[in-house]
């Protein structure tokens, strides 16, 4: 009777048969069920073995008498049902978690750009880490200033700058807006990969960054709570932003 809705919690076609026995006997004898049964005998003792580990049933088990087996409370298939609801809650974050690499590739495979999103700290990080793997020099947009204001862009840019440090991934920088008079300290081997222009134009604060590279496009957005990234992989695309950064560059003050 309530056999398809015990394989839906969790047991398997044959442990909801011998469940479901047991829930008709109370207790009996492993002959008694087994006689009860469709299966074979050895395979009853397996199922019961797993309804135990289960914690579904108990054996009894007395000197000189052969074991009992005995079901315990039905709240017992809630609480199995409950952790089956948990491992699915589970597999759909890791689900979540793969979707922008599962769309790319598929997209990619039928020629399409491939684009993937991300929410928060993690996927920014994630995005970062993507432009540690260039085999090109990386073309970055920003808005220093404005994002400089969010504690968020500055932890993260400060380990990303060392890790690019030591993966020695050379980049050009276009900082939107006035350029400060004060002299910013770098390290040699930071300068050596890094080479930083000013678009000196009266523009709306954004807090928000584009980077160019390796037949990709990343956006990342910061504004409080809002944390947003993308990674867009299109040659066309991505060679059509590199026009117009190198005209920005081209115009932009050292």
């Amino acid at each position: 009777m309530y056999e398809k809705i015990f394989s839906q919690i969790g047991l398997s076609e044959q442990e909801a048969v011998i469940y479901e026995i047991m829930l008709r006997l109370g207790q009996a004898k492993a002959k008694e069920i087994y006689q009860k049964s469709p299966f074979k005998r050895g395979l009853v003792y397996k199922i019961l073995d797993n309804l135990i580990e289960k914690h579904l049933i108990i054996r009894i088990d007395k000197p000189g008498k052969v074991s009992i087996f005995q079901i315990e409370h039905p709240e017992k298939i809630d609480a199995l049902a409950e952790a089956q609801e948990k491992k699915f809650r589970y597999y759909k974050k890791n689900v979540e978690n793969i979707m922008p690499e599962l769309i790319s590739n598929y997209n990619l495979a039928f020629n399409k750009p491939g684009v993937k999103f991300y929410e928060g700290i993690e996927g920014m990080r994630k995005v970062l880490e993507d432009t540690l793997k260039s085999k090109t020099e990386i073309y970055l947009f920003l808005n220093k200033n404005a994002l400089e204001q969010e504690e968020t862009f500055r932890e993260l840019n400060k380990k990303y700058k060392i890790k690019r440090e030591k993966a020695g991934i050379k980049k050009k920088i276009i900082r939107a807006g006035i350029k400060k008079n004060k002299k910013e300290s770098q390290e040699k081997d930071y300068e050596a990969i890094t080479e930083i222009r000013y678009f000196q134009k009266d523009l709306p604060d954004f807090k928000a960054s584009v980077q160019i590279y390796d037949n990709k496009i990343s956006y990342q957005i910061i504004n409080k709570d809002q944390i947003i990234s993308i990674i867009i992989e299109d040659r066309h695309i991505y060679e059509m932003n590199k026009i117009w950064f190198k005209y920005i560059w081209e115009n932009s003050l050292n």
